[in-house]
């Protein structure tokens, strides 16, 4: 893991992946989930810039995702912390780091469910040239709430934390995978106009 004042983010791109493979608990699945929820929304900040002409509000659009993909990233090093009070948890305290466990990936996977929303409507009717750099942001989104809920479900099996936590992980789940298979229509669609 990086020292406190070092964050896995702020090195190249083959560092961090090096990092994820290496025998170390951090960055994990937690982390992999926030990366690619901010991958997902850099991508639609992006086709919503190019769609400024083409998709009322736009510019707003974009901004939101940046700020989703900021507070993404963020969670990078949430994950990582919160791993390690699970791991430094004496006996009697690990319910309760299991909470802060459990919330990061929570808000991982609630991102990525508005992140799919924003780029199916990117997708929909932005510029249709950066329709694949949005169906790929919806793709990327849903992955990224799938699998941050599934980390959510096993940190509350693990402390037999409150069943809602998984509901509410489950509810992005399903927003996400239909925002991303609607996205993934759209191209279909694109492609039979053309």
């Amino acid at each position: 893991m990086t020292s406190p004042l070092d964050s896995f983010l702020d090195q190249p791109v083959r560092g961090f992946l090096d990092q994820l493979a290496a025998r170390t608990p951090a960055p994990g699945g937690g982390g992999a989930a926030a990366v690619t929820g901010a991958m997902a929304a850099g991508l639609v900040a992006m086709a919503a810039r190019f769609s400024a002409t083409r998709l009322p509000g736009a510019s707003d659009l974009a901004d939101q995702a940046d700020e989703l993909r900021r507070r993404a990233a963020d969670l990078v090093e949430a994950d990582a912390v919160a791993y390690a009070a699970v791991l430094d948890a004496p006996p009697g305290q690990r319910r309760e780091v299991l909470v802060g466990a459990a919330a990061v990936p929570l808000e991982i996977a609630e991102i990525g469910a508005r992140v799919a929303r924003m780029a199916l409507r990117v997708a929909e009717a932005g510029n249709p040239n950066l329709c694949g750099d949005a169906v790929t942001g919806a793709v990327l989104a849903a992955a990224s709430a799938r699998s941050a809920a599934c980390l959510v479900d096993i940190n509350v099996r693990l402390g037999g934390l409150d069943p809602e936590l998984s509901r509410r992980a489950e509810r992005a789940v399903v927003d996400a995978g239909d925002a991303g298979g609607r996205a993934t229509m759209s191209t279909e669609r694109t492609g039979q106009e053309r």
